[in-house]
């Protein structure tokens, strides 16, 4: 940074996944790329060494404000990691960053606050909706877990709610997903959405479909979606045709729930990973597979947001009130 790092004009804001932070710094509802760091969880204890370092790195700075995104549930301000083993809480951050005010968030909520403030570059259609349409929007996390939050537009401005979706029950409808979910109770105790819709699902459902074959072999989430772009492994296709058709059901079923007119967005690297799979596995038919309510689904837009930043720029947008 060339600029004299004026007292108060900075927040920062800290995207925290299950795997890697991201730390940067804002003016007002702007972020700014240029101090966007990634750190891996697993180099540091917790939050407050990240922050020392990203300090240490891009140089002290009087924050005004810092908000986080956390991949886990909010509870009275607590944030308690669900694929990591940290706690974070308001005193914790401000003793961190010696900010005067500080929020936390979910992930998704974040998510949530940045739609409206993602170049139009930065989003693929998935399923057309209506011209025009507005409402309510719903934010779907693909990526390390699963989870889904409500972008409510409100006279007070915009609330994002949070939930833990992925940890509801999978879907089941045919035979063989019901044999998948009893393959993922097996070996996990209870078959949750997140269990299969994750990167570590995709590798379960690869396992699955070896396991349904009689030859067992295992990938990474990485190593499929490798093989499934050079297309060497027809198990790799498989699986991903089969995450996609769930998926389009459980984002069927939450936008039934929560009826998103305003278009339901899929954040997360893996929702960034399959995006260019969706239509030829057939995402929008298992999307709008809902019987006699097949064509009142056409009411729901599906984008993928490919801003890899984005809950960045919504801890910008909900720290400075502008969301």
């Amino acid at each position: 940074m060339t600029d004299a790092r004026q007292p108060d004009r900075y927040a920062l804001v800290a995207d925290i996944g299950g795997t890697n932070t991201r730390v940067a710094l804002c003016d007002g509802p702007s972020l700014l790329t240029e101090t966007i760091r990634r750190y891996k969880n697993a180099d540091h204890p917790g939050l407050e060494s990240v922050i020392r370092q990203y300090f240490a790195d891009e140089g002290a700075v009087d924050c005004s404000g810092a908000c986080v995104a956390a991949a886990g549930p909010v509870r009275g301000g607590v944030a308690n990691m669900t694929n990591l083993d940290w706690t974070i809480d308001g005193s914790t951050l401000a003793r961190a960053t010696r900010a005067e005010t500080v929020g936390i968030l979910n992930d998704l909520q974040a998510q949530g606050h940045a739609i409206g403030r993602i170049a139009p570059g930065n989003i693929r259609s998935v399923v057309p909706g209506p011209d025009g349409a507005a409402g309510d929007k719903l934010v779907i996390g693909v990526g390390t877990g699963f989870n889904a939050a409500p972008v409510h537009e409100t006279a007070a401005g915009r609330y994002v709610a949070a939930s833990e979706a992925g940890h509801a029950n999978m879907p089941i409808r045919t035979e063989a997903e019901l044999r998948l979910c009893q393959f993922v109770e097996t070996a996990h105790g209870f078959p949750a959405v997140e269990d299969v819709l994750s990167g570590r699902g995709l590798e379960r459902v690869y396992h699955w479909l070896g396991h349904e074959a009689g030859d067992p072999s295992e990938r990474s989430s990485t190593e499929i979606m490798t093989a499934l772009a050079s297309g060497d492994d027809p198990r790799a296709e498989e699986a991903a045709r089969l995450f996609t058709r769930i998926l389009g059901t459980v984002a069927g079923n939450l936008a039934l729930i929560h009826l998103p007119f305003g278009g339901l967005y899929l954040v997360g690297g893996m929702a960034r990973a399959m995006a260019p799979h969706l239509d030829r596995f057939g995402f929008k038919d298992a999307f709008r597979d809902k019987g006699r309510f097949a064509g009142f689904m056409q009411n729901f837009s599906v984008d993928c947001v490919e801003d890899d930043y984005a809950a960045l720029t919504g801890c910008a947008a909900h720290l400075s009130g502008s969301a």
